[in-house]
């Protein structure tokens, strides 16, 4: 199973947040939407399947991935083979016209009258994998060699407490870093307004893609990526730290280093505030006032793995995933907060291993501390 992150939420008292990053990067992006016309949101994974040769049939997907097994020869020996890319080259906008399409509500619709965060999270995982396939689009053949997948979500930041359910929403995005075989994709969402129909910003997101051999079995190299301007070079830039960031947190991660002397002294104190003083045993201890045990603030569930949720590569689809596991967390904020949570924003969502089509996935979401 694929193991996910955790979606932060926070109740409605603590919404008030700047999100100046989000406009800062509508602005320096602006000029790529000239000539652009939105795709609907709908297309989206029709031109995926396109790109890769798959099947909208089930029964066909063994001989659908079988004849990808040729695309090797069309495989880069080297980075330096690939022709260079710009950003606007990969610049893409995608319509969600909630508001001008009745029909689509439904399927985003939740029960408060506001658009279900976890179909925003499907839409944004399926526009940042067709983003790198333009990104990488191959000249000579119509069908990409490259199988390209969500490996992390770096962050989301969203500066709306609602997202509406009859306003159209528009998403943009690029390529804004490569590395030798990964890509670090940039989206923005945002929504007409109910009166005047301008749009604004409602959402930053940053995912980070690997490119794989046609058969997804081993690394394949990606176009480089030619900033131009200074807005650009700092984007490149910032995407540069964002991958020593990453590796920095990896590498101090509790599974390859000992808890700092901070940390150990926190959990140390934790343990001398439960401690039951009568009988001075790990087996018996006290509850502080005002307080949860951690056990008592979690839930889990199960899905079975059916085909309708598998992704262009006839594995269960990331976004559907990511779905199912923030909407048990919104379910465990809720139930431990007693009110309807909102969430502010999504970080490190880590994608290790893939889903197969039949699995049963179990999830389980947790209250880790209360803000």
């Amino acid at each position: 199973m694929r193991a996910l992150g955790w979606c932060t939420v926070r109740k409605s008292p603590f919404l008030a947040r700047a999100l100046t990053s989000m406009t800062n990067g509508f602005q320096s992006l602006a000029d790529m939407s000239e000539g652009h016309l939105p795709i609907h949101v709908n297309n989206v994974r029709s031109r995926l399947r396109a790109i890769v040769g798959a099947s909208t049939n089930w029964s066909d997907h063994v001989q659908a991935m079988h004849e990808r097994k040729d695309l090797h020869i069309l495989l880069a020996g080297k980075q330096e083979d690939l022709p260079p890319r710009k950003m606007k080259d990969s610049y893409i906008e995608v319509a969600l016209p909630l508001g001008s399409q009745p029909e689509l509500r439904e399927k985003y619709l939740n029960v408060h009258n506001s658009v279900r965060f976890g179909r925003i999270l499907e839409d944004l995982d399926s526009l940042g994998v067709l983003i790198c396939y333009i990104h990488t689009k191959h000249e000579a053949s119509q069908r990409s060699p490259l199988s390209i997948v969500t490996a992390l979500v770096d962050k989301i930041d969203l500066c709306k407490k609602v997202i509406y359910p009859d306003c159209d929403i528009k998403f943009t995005g690029n390529v804004s870093w490569v590395g030798k075989t990964s890509m670090e994709v940039k989206m923005h969402m945002l929504q007409a307004g109910l009166h005047d129909g301008a749009y604004s910003p409602v959402l930053d997101a940053t995912f980070v893609m690997v490119a794989r051999d046609p058969e997804n079995k081993r690394p394949a190299f990606v176009n480089p990526l030619i900033p131009e301007g200074t807005e650009e070079e700092e984007i490149f830039k910032k995407g540069e730290l964002n991958k020593t960031r990453r590796v920095d947190f990896n590498t101090a991660s509790l599974l390859k280093m000992a808890p700092t002397a901070e940390e150990r002294t926190i959990v140390h104190n934790i343990f001398l505030n439960t401690l039951d003083t009568r009988t001075v045993s790990f087996r018996s201890r006290v509850l502080p006032p005002n307080s949860v045990w951690m056990e008592d603030a979690k839930l889990k569930g199960l899905e079975i793995c059916h085909p309708q949720e598998r992704n262009i590569f006839n594995r269960i689809f990331g976004g559907f995933l990511m779905r199912k596991a923030f909407e048990l967390g919104w379910a465990t904020a809720c139930s431990y907060g007693g009110s309807r949570p909102f969430v502010v924003a999504v970080d490190d969502i880590m994608f290790r291993r893939p889903v197969e089509i039949g699995s049963l996935l179990l999830l389980s979401a947790q209250n880790p501390c209360c803000i």
